[in-house]
């Protein structure tokens, strides 16, 4: 697979994608292009190949890119007017059949913005879904939508739930995954004119809907996928990563605080350390925009190395699916179903 990897985006980029980028070449054979500054990008390649004792770069190549886009840009506006930055052009590959994936750990909303205006939209999708892995008891629940869609229609939640059933299914390897709505009670009677519109669409439609869930049954392992408009989705993600920090930062002073426990650390190493691991948003890498005729992969703005890697190798996986296909034939199944 040849993955495009926006090596001007992030908080930390080019070190971290850099060294992303030289950590999925170590791990696999997908060649990597580095898109962005080719003066800032193959001094940082230099740098690292050498830090990392990283004997052979053949996979990896760049591509230069004269602009590039900043966290704070409007979106759209970004894409429209910068063609020759590094998101642009990782756009662009795909699109032009250069390459299979992109990836970009810089501004979300450009990244969506550069996907639709590139890549176009999937026959009968009405909007994009950014679908995102949350830790839950006994693995991960995808959310959808996490953020893209803030403001939703019941029909675009019922294509968040195909879209989202199918990326459990085929990417993830979930058989027959549980789709849940996310309300106010389980009861089909609860939740505002959104969700109750919804209910009926999603019992539908040809996936395992199990019916509303609340926001406590995501993490308890009730549902493989989380379906709620945006708005609701950002907020949950947040509030999880804001209380798995706060709960780290909890046991570590807990721990210091009693004498027998700091003693027995040692012992406790390996069951933190399998936490820690767990709640890592780097272990993800990014989120897939579902929807859009493409694999784009979004990460997190703070992404270091690691989860850069992760990206890329998300959007391998997520390209050798081809689920932009899977995707176009369940919205018209189900738009047939109900014509």
């Amino acid at each position: 697979m040849i993955i495009a990897l926006d090596a001007m985006g992030g908080d930390f980029a080019p070190v971290s994608t850099v060294e992303g980028a030289i950590f999925a070449a170590r791990e696999s054979r997908h060649k990597i292009l580095l898109v962005g500054s080719e003066k800032i990008i193959a001094e940082e390649l230099l740098k690292q190949s050498k830090q990392y004792s990283f004997v052979s770069l053949d996979n990896i190549k760049i591509v230069n890119a004269t602009e590039f886009v900043t966290m704070d840009e409007h979106p759209a506006k970004a894409i429209r007017q910068k063609k020759d930055s590094s998101l642009s052009v990782c756009a662009r590959l795909v699109a032009e059949g250069k390459a299979d994936a992109f990836v970009s750990m810089g501004n979300s909303g450009a990244a969506m913005s550069a996907a639709l205006f590139y890549l176009k939209r999937i026959e009968g999708v009405l909007r994009p879904a950014i679908s995102t892995a949350f830790p839950s008891v006994n693995g991960y629940c995808i959310i959808a939508d996490m953020g893209a869609n803030v403001d939703c229609v019941p029909e675009y939640l019922l294509q968040f739930g195909i879209m989202a059933s199918l990326f459990c299914e085929k990417v993830t390897g979930v058989k027959n995954p549980r789709i849940g709505l996310v309300s106010i009670g389980e009861e089909p009677t609860k939740g505002n004119e959104l969700t109750l519109a919804a209910f009926d669409l999603l019992r539908k439609a040809e996936i395992n809907f199990i019916g509303n869930v609340e926001g406590g049954d995501i993490v308890k392992d009730k549902v493989d996928v989380a379906v709620c408009d945006g708005f609701v989705g950002n907020v949950i993600l947040k509030f999880g990563e804001g209380l798995t920090e706060m709960m780290l930062k909890l046991v570590r002073k807990e721990v210091k605080q009693h004498p027998i426990t700091w003693a027995s650390l040692p012992f406790l190493w390996l069951a933190i350390r399998d936490l820690r691991k767990k709640v890592d948003y780097s272990e993800s890498g990014g989120a897939p925009l579902l929807g859009v005729d493409g694999v784009c992969i979004i990460g997190h703005g703070k992404s270091n190395g690691k989860a850069v890697k992760n990206a890329i190798l998300a959007g391998a996986r997520a390209a050798e699916h081809n689920l932009a296909v899977e995707i176009k034939e369940a919205i018209a199944r189900y738009n047939n179903k109900v014509m």
